[in-house]
């Protein structure tokens, strides 16, 4: 009997742990360069040309060309272990994608997380207030738009003498939630 709930266990485990992968393809990581930063890369764009990176951060602006491609202006943030911009005020600048696909800049807006793992394919420069800033620019192999968290109170009363306020969710405040904020 202890075998069996030994090996529930244990494929319970090994079903968590499948959630919990990287956005960004292993191929695509093992080829990439982990110790080109953009802070690096932002120095000297051309010497970096066809190297692969893996960044991320909040999106700035999305601009759809004419000959069908998107550049996406990125704030970046560093990475989490899954590849997941980090809540942190850190960043080493600006940089832009190119994705060889329309995408919609309504659902790329500005301030939605997103990870890019691409080619280093040169340098633009572009107005940032008054000052004239360059951009590295990546060649899009892979992008994971990353869903919005929103609170959402409950809207039922809460009675803060029941005395099991933990299996309402979210400790009888609230919940969070994943799907997209209302507008």
């Amino acid at each position: 009997m202890k075998i069996r709930s030994l090996w529930f266990l244990f494929l319970v485990f090994i079903f968590l742990l499948s959630g919990c992968a990287h956005v960004i393809s292993k191929d695509l990581r093992i080829k990439s360069d982990p110790s080109l930063t953009l802070g690096h890369v932002r120095q000297n764009p051309d010497a970096f040309k066809e190297k692969l990176v893996i960044w991320g951060g909040e999106i700035i602006e999305t601009v759809n060309q004419r000959d069908g491609t998107t550049q996406v202006e990125v704030f970046q943030r560093p990475l989490g272990w899954r590849g997941e911009p980090k809540e942190t005020n850190y960043s080493e600048g600006r940089f832009l994608v190119l994705a060889d696909t329309y995408l919609d800049p309504y659902i790329f807006r500005r301030g939605k997380r997103i990870t890019v793992g691409g080619e280093i394919i040169g340098e633009k420069t572009k107005p940032l207030g008054e000052m004239e800033y360059r951009y590295p620019v990546v060649s899009s192999k892979q992008i994971y738009l990353w869903p919005e968290y929103y609170y959402q109170p409950y809207p039922y009363y809460y009675d803060p003498w029941w005395p099991y306020p933990y299996w309402r969710g979210g400790f009888g405040f609230g919940g969070y939630y994943y799907r997209p904020r209302p507008r």
